[in-house]
């Protein structure tokens, strides 16, 4: 059964908007032009942008004209969803193909002119707003692979259904979107990309607590898990008008440079609410860290850079000369430590970052070592919370940690917290991934630290004189692999050889400078 909204649109229920949406990926499934998810999704998601954009620009419109004020529309006839696409009887087939894809084609309203894509492509701010450049770098990495256009409009009608501005139908479709992120997420393993489970997102935002007035970064977005977790966190503290405009504008910002993550992740934001997403477009490690000022910097940054990757010469070159290097991980976390504020945030608290790292970061000499000792000796890294094995299966076994440091001086004490195994449980897996609520005694801990059988701390003078190895294990506990799935165990068995093999590296150089 369907309620009415306060436009007087039928509303949505949850199951209605499930069932919706897999009628439009069965549609998709007939098409020849696409394979998996990897390409279904993308296509939804541009189709669902262009639908919540027309919905969002009506609603201003209406606003504006209440207020008595001009409305400055994003798009231009016939080029909104409302010209082309609400009709369920309008243009379809070759012709809506046409439409879509050419540079030049006969619009559907009989006008010779650029087809939607190069329309879209080609929008500025010129006319003061912001929105028209976000929809030109969103399109320019998208692509309409539908080969069958009368199939793409029965998709363009389930679409039509979504009404984007009822706020519950809004909170409904954003869990549903979420859910079809992770499938992506699933079909996309198997090309290297892996994301942060949404406990662990969940975790990261709950501890480091941005304040409403701080600005908030990730540099590594991806589909956008921390910039969305931090906006919930956030909207929980608006209370006036002025208090959303800061939300609104001057609170969230990110830099995902791959095409399709960042559609998905402006798409996610928009979902939940944030109306015109500040996501760069281009890599992050593009600027020399030297010029990187004041100005530039922010208040809290919680990100899981890409690590395993390699980054170009170019790139490395805009590090300092002993700390150039080509694992990604290492130049990420160089950044992070140069974009935090020096002084206080506006809510009197030191800039801070918590970040996802593998154990290879911890344990890692030369460059890594020093990159380590100016985290130790300039910042004050507080915790390190050790994650189970197969927090991120089944994308990669490699362990990992989260760390969390910030501008308050030195580093004096390292608290490290091991984060267990649910009792019973032998592994994550894909369908049973690490729940937020097993964080609990972990966050009971985190404002009251003692040290106990999961909890020890270690002074940053004895890391220090270690050539700064932060892989500390529990002193109370013993590391137990042998129930590990196959492929975790392989990861364990590789970087303890790696392990072996630096000291074999750091023993043979000290024999060779004996007489």
């Amino acid at each position: 059964m369907q309620r009415r909204t306060q436009n007087n649109q039928p509303k949505t229920t949850a199951q209605a908007l499930g069932s919706l949406l897999k009628s439009a990926r069965d549609i998709m499934r007939k098409d020849k032009g696409l394979n998996g998810d990897l390409d279904r999704l993308p296509l939804l998601t541009w189709i669902m942008f262009l639908k919540f954009l027309d919905d969002l620009e009506l609603q201003r419109q209406q606003e504006a004209a209440l207020a008595g004020k001009k409305f400055r529309a994003a798009l231009e006839a016939p080029y909104r969803w409302r010209d082309w696409a609400a009709n369920p009887q309008g243009v379809t087939g070759d012709e809506l193909l046409a439409f879509i894809n050419n540079e030049e084609c006969t619009r559907p309203d009989g006008k010779k002119g650029p087809g939607l894509f190069a329309y879209l492509r080609k929008l500025t701010s010129s006319n003061g707003d912001d929105r028209r450049d976000v929809i030109a770098t969103v399109f320019k990495g998208v692509d309409n692979r539908m080969k069958s256009g009368y199939l793409l409009r029965d998709v363009i009608n389930k679409i039509a259904a979504i009404h984007f501005t009822s706020s519950d139908e809004l909170h409904t479709l954003g869990a549903l979107y979420e859910s079809m992120l992770r499938e992506m997420r699933d079909a996309a393993g198997d090309s290297g990309e892996f994301y942060t489970p949404r406990a662990v997102v969940r975790f990261m935002v709950e501890v480091t607590a941005p304040r409403l007035g701080e600005t908030v970064l990730d540099p590594a977005a991806g589909t956008g898990g921390f910039l969305v977790e931090s906006y919930n966190h956030l909207a929980k503290q608006v209370k006036t008008v002025a208090d959303r405009k800061v939300l609104q504008e001057r609170s969230l910002f990110g830099c995902e440079p791959k095409s399709l993550p960042y559609l998905l992740c402006q798409m996610n934001l928009l979902l939940h609410g944030l109306d015109a997403p500040q996501i760069d477009p281009l890599n992050a490690l593009r600027f020399k860290l030297s010029e990187i000022g004041e100005k530039d910097r922010v208040d809290v940054i919680l990100t899981n850079p890409p690590f395993g990757g390699e980054e170009e010469k170019g790139i490395q070159g805009n590090f300092p000369e002993d700390r150039q290097t080509a694992e990604t991980a290492l130049l990420f976390l160089q950044l992070i430590m140069r974009k935090l504020h020096r002084q206080p945030t506006a809510a009197g608290r030191p800039a801070r970052a918590a970040v996802v790292a593998p154990n290879g970061t911890l344990f890692g000499d030369g460059v890594c070592a020093r990159i380590k000792e100016e985290l130790l000796k300039g910042f004050n890294l507080h915790s390190i919370v050790r994650l189970p094995n197969g927090v991120f299966a089944p994308y990669t076994g490699i362990p990992t940690n989260l760390l969390f440091f910030d501008r308050s001086g030195p580093t004096k004490d390292v608290w490290y917290y091991e984060q267990p195994l649910p009792e019973g449980r032998k592994n994550y897996t894909k369908t049973a991934p690490i729940q937020f609520e097993e964080f609990a005694e972990c966050i009971a801990w985190w404002h009251k630290r003692e040290e106990n059988e999961r909890a020890w701390k270690v002074p940053a003078t004895e890391l220090l004189v270690n050539n700064c190895n932060l892989d500390r294990k529990n002193p109370r506990g013993r590391e137990d692999i042998s129930h590990l799935p196959p492929e975790q165990l392989v990861a364990s068995i590789m970087e303890k050889e790696q392990r072996i093999a630096a000291l074999m590296t750091k023993i043979k150089a000290a024999l060779a400078k004996k007489p």
